[in-house]
């Protein structure tokens, strides 16, 4: 790729214990009535459904990709949706929403299982005049090659699959593309080879520039190196993957490699409907770019307040990208164009969430931030504090759980007024490391009660995880279900590889890098870094606490339990200094609420 020779990691063969449920290979054609159900706990199809299974999609250096077609049994021409993904299709693959206790709120009923894993349901959308096309991309399950990793061959086999689903009979010769995560990052690279047959994208939560979005944020390749590592070597195939985690040790700066994962969303002109979240790890910075960043004159962008599949999968989200297609797919004529370009959301944590709001933009234009100065007491205060003053942590530590804290410095700010924390933020801060050259800073905002209780926001009604719980600590202690607020973090050796910020810029003065080179940071030096915080949405009423957290470690939960304690880079101690003229503050985005 791009000159380099890739790593490949073993894959899972089809049928293996390890690769969860799979259908073998059968290329058939049968029809599914209306009322069919795979299981009777599973949602019925809403109209008769000619299901076809392993259709051939040729590629253009002649390898065959397999896919499962979801069709309303018609005489008519209907458009395609093109579901795109490496997890299985039609209810394979060890991926499911039973992977943890609750369901993300999404029950048994509500699905099908016949849907990919985090696409849309074909039990649904033939019944809306669609078909499902679930492809295994190459090299996935029964699929010829090697799984490639969100690169331009993702790209270029989209382009392929796209123009040759076009052409089937069947097809009006419109195609669409859906889905989350996985499926909304190969959504942007496919749409930037822009086939002609291509006529919408839905890219729901889905990073954009993989190695800073979410492997190596701020250049620290923990503790994501972890997660993704545990994808890498879950992908089933007949031959093997690419390996992403094991070319990060090779390469942990960025290089050509890396920017075969970064899509140059300029090139997209395609309408689209984005979606974001911040209750996602993974995907928050990369969606927001995405919809800044593409060229598209139509383009909308919803930040949602749940976890990304509840959001998937919820009635009135199904009906709102109905009419996008409708619209620009079908040719409808029905009143999208009226629906406001950006809706936002906040997180209430223990106050109701504001949600699906009209604004102007996201972040929004010309909101004044607010500095607030780290001070003595744990405080956030809005002018430097005379006396000097060293703060320090043991940088080495390994936290067990998120909660429970330990060598983490705190601070708080006591909100004067109903307020909103709505957009980037950032960290100016003088620090040093007394034991290595180096340093790996971690810094997180959350919220207090106004009894200074921590608090944990639900991303899935309590009342809605299956079965109800009546309390946090009862759920699953999971990102997918606990926002403790945006996290931010920055390799200090990076630092010198900051990108000029550009005036016009939707993030503003948010600080940037390239990530391209590094520069050691002599131990006992003390030296100042702009450490990079989420976008998010947060609403504080009069009393509460913005908190401010900093350490050396990550500090909010990881996607499974396993995942949490994994080890890091940082040793010795970081001392933060405060106070005189050393300059540490946060920047933050607070406004008067807009409703």
């Amino acid at each position: 790729i791009n000159g380099f020779d890739v790593k490949i990691a073993p894959a899972v063969t089809p049928g293996d214990k390890e690769s969860g449920p799979y259908d073998p290979l059968n290329p058939s054609v049968r029809e599914l009535s209306k009322g069919h159900k795979r299981t009777p706990k599973n949602r019925a199809f809403e109209a008769d459904t000619v299901f076809e299974k392993d259709i051939v999609i040729p590629l253009r250096d002649g390898l065959k990709l397999y896919a499962d077609v979801f069709r309303p049994k018609t005489d008519s021409k209907v458009p395609a949706i093109l579901i795109w993904s490496p997890y299985g299709k039609t209810g394979n693959g060890p991926h499911g929403l039973g992977m943890i206790p609750g369901r993300f709120g999404v029950p048994e009923s509500q699905v099908s299982g016949y849907e990919k894993f985090e696409g849309l349901d074909p039990a649904v959308w033939p019944a809306r005049g669609y078909a499902i096309v679930n492809v295994d991309l190459r090299g996935s399950w029964d699929s010829e090659g090697i799984v490639p990793w969100v690169g331009k061959q993702d790209g270029q086999d989209g382009y392929d699959a796209i123009e040759h689903v076009a052409k089937l009979p069947w097809c009006t010769g419109k195609v669409a593309m859906g889905g989350n995560s996985w499926l909304a990052m190969v959504q942007w690279q496919i749409a930037s080879q822009n086939p002609p047959s291509l006529a919408a994208i839905a890219p729901w939560e889905g990073n954009a520039d993989f190695y800073r979005d979410t492997l190596a944020r701020g250049g620290v390749p923990y503790p994501y190196d972890a997660m993704w590592k545990v994808l890498q070597d879950s992908m089933v195939g007949r031959i093997g993957a690419e390996a992403p985690i094991s070319m990060l040790k090779e390469y942990p700066l960025y290089n050509e490699y890396w920017d075969d994962k970064n899509v140059k969303l300029e090139k997209i002109k395609v309408p689209a409907y984005v979606l974001a979240s911040f209750s996602s790890a993974l995907h928050t910075t990369g969606s927001v770019r995405g919809y800044h960043d593409i060229s598209s004159k139509d383009k909308w962008l919803r930040i949602h307040a749940r976890q990304e599949w509840s959001d998937l999968y919820h009635p009135d989200n199904v009906d709102d990208l109905t009419k996008f297609y409708d619209y620009f797919v079908k040719g409808i004529k029905n009143d999208w164009m009226s629906t406001q370009r950006v809706r936002g959301s906040l997180v209430g944590f223990n106050q109701p969430n504001v949600v699906n709001t009209p604004l102007e933009s996201y972040p929004i234009p010309n909101t004044e931030n607010t500095k607030l100065y780290l001070g003595s007491g744990e405080k956030l205060v809005p002018s430097p504090q005379q006396e000097a003053e060293a703060l320090s942590y043991d940088a080495a530590y390994v936290p067990k759980h998120p909660l429970q804290g330990g060598e983490e410095l705190l601070f708080r700010y006591k909100i004067p007024k109903k307020t909103w924390l709505i957009g980037y933020s950032w960290l100016n801060i003088n620090i040093s490391n007394d034991g290595d050259d180096d340093i790996d800073v971690f810094a997180q905002i959350g919220k207090q009660d106004a009894s200074g209780e921590q608090l944990v926001n639900m991303n899935v009604p309590l009342k809605e995880l299956i079965p109800p719980v009546s309390h946090h600590t009862e759920a699953a202690d999971t990102c997918f279900l606990k926002y403790l607020g945006p996290t931010g973090s920055l390799r200090g050796s990076h630092a010198i590889t900051k990108v000029d910020p550009k005036p016009m810029r939707f993030t503003g003065e948010w600080p940037e890098y390239t990530n391209t080179a590094r520069k050691a940071i002599p131990a006992g030096t003390v030296t100042k870094l702009e450490v990079p915080i989420w976008p998010t949405g947060i609403v504080f009423e009069e009393g509460e606490y913005l908190t401010l957290k900093v350490s050396g470690h990550y500090m909010s939960f990881m996607e499974f339990d396993f995942l949490q304690g994994a080890s890091h880079a940082n040793k010795g101690r970081h001392t933060v200094h405060i106070g005189d003229a050393s300059d540490s503050y946060l920047v933050v985005p607070l406004l008067d609420p807009l409703v």
